[in-house]
């Protein structure tokens, strides 16, 4: 897709920011993305961002896609987020034949979700059954389809290993009136995103809805992109929505700082040294870890251009640059909170639903400190203890 053409997604995630800002309190109350968010994002092909041209999705460069999640987080985090998870479990379909990819992704509405954490399917003749339940499945509630990942049981009652030993992890896939969706997502942050669990009971899946996500020998697909892991494209994604999120609330602070004036104290807030340092400080904490995010993309992205795999220090540079962007931006949403007072703390004001929303954001997987560590580790030239893009 080109330069050109990755831009007009970035500018039609931007124009749906006024509706976001509507339809914010009714997907925060109904915890689930309203029926006109859905639409806006299906009509401007916005979940179609990572698919693959040769069945007519953008299969967009990685930085056009972080542009448009961060856009619309700006407008409402919880629709970025359900954007960012189902927008990218659709690069599952790089590892699917190409009609079985259609038949999911081409049908309206095309939306795809799914959990965390491994179960288990048994393998039959033509395919797999599988009785379980996951968990964590952001918009979940909009999805025609649903997926799962597994670990795979043979007849014999023994999982199917790798030749290193480890157990063998499949992605299946399954129409979502097939799963039972069970309500439990009521949380402090991210309430509209749906994250629900699910569960199948003896449900058959054929061979061909079962794929090896992230595998490199599975992947039918040629482009770039699909170099990139499923993992790697979720911290990737979820830190341009933390951007986004401390953007909007930086911007929103400043805007009331003009014209608002502190209890007991003889100035307004624009005319205070003490905010003037900490805008500025903190302006410059924002553009910095977003300047950084974006060019350890772009780099990373050259290289894969030549072509090749992605290698283990790419894989570094993103997950620091990626960590570095959530953190830093969770310390510029609490800056700009504590610096609106007592006025951020009111619903009617848009300051306290994105603190609440960052620090969701910086309770999940892809926020954990311990990748400063597994960062650390691969610098000194240590085996790493855990994954440097865990699932």
């Amino acid at each position: 897709m080109s330069e050109a053409a990755g831009k007009e997604y970035v500018e039609r995630a931007r124009a749906l920011q006024p509706l976001l800002a509507q339809e914010a309190d009714a997907i925060e109350r109904g915890r689930r993305l309203t029926p006109a968010v859905v639409s806006a994002l299906i009509e401007n092909g916005l979940y179609r961002m990572l698919l693959p041209e040769s069945i007519g999705g953008a299969e967009l460069a990685p930085t056009f896609f972080m542009q448009a999640v961060e856009e619309i987080a700006k407008g409402d985090a919880s629709t970025a987020w359900c954007l960012g998870q189902c927008g990218v479990s659709a690069m599952v379909s790089a590892y699917l034949d190409r009609d079985t990819a259609r038949e999911i992704f081409n049908e309206a509405p095309g939306i795809l979700a799914w959990g965390a954490a491994a179960g288990e399917a048994k393998a039959i003749e033509g395919g797999y059954r599988a009785t379980w339940r996951w968990s964590f499945a952001s918009g979940c509630r909009q999805a025609s389809w649903l997926g799962a990942h597994v670990h795979i049981v043979e007849p014999d009652g023994k999982k199917r290993l790798k030749p290193d030993g480890t157990p063998v992890q499949r992605t299946i896939l399954f129409p979502a009136s097939s799963a039972a969706i069970e309500d439990v997502w009521d949380v402090i942050g991210l309430k509209g995103t749906g994250t629900d669990n699910y569960a199948v009971d003896g449900l058959f899946i054929p061979e061909r809805f079962c794929a090896g996500r992230d595998d490199p020998a599975s992947r039918r697909e040629a482009g770039a992109l699909y170099r990139l892991t499923t993992s790697i494209m979720y911290g990737l994604g979820f830190s341009a929505i933390a951007l986004g999120v401390a953007r909007a609330m930086l911007d929103e602070a400043v805007k009331v700082a003009r014209g608002k004036s502190a209890s007991q104290v003889k100035h307004a807030m624009r005319d205070n040294n003490a905010v003037h340092a900490l805008i500025g400080r903190n302006e410059a904490k924002l553009r910095a870890a977003r300047a950084y995010l974006f060019a350890a993309v772009e780099e990373v992205w050259r290289d894969l251009q030549r072509p090749a795999e992605l290698s283990t220090q790419n894989r570094v540079a993103l997950r620091l640059a990626a960590s570095w962007a959530l953190h830093q931006s969770v310390e510029v949403v609490d800056a700009a909170y504590h610096m609106m007072g007592a006025t951020a703390v009111f619903h009617a004001n848009p300051f306290e639903r994105r603190f609440r929303d960052i620090h969701a954001i910086a309770q999940q997987i892809q926020a954990r400190d311990i990748h400063y560590e597994t960062v650390g580790q691969v610098i000194l030239g240590l085996d790493p203890e855990a994954p440097v893009f865990a699932t």
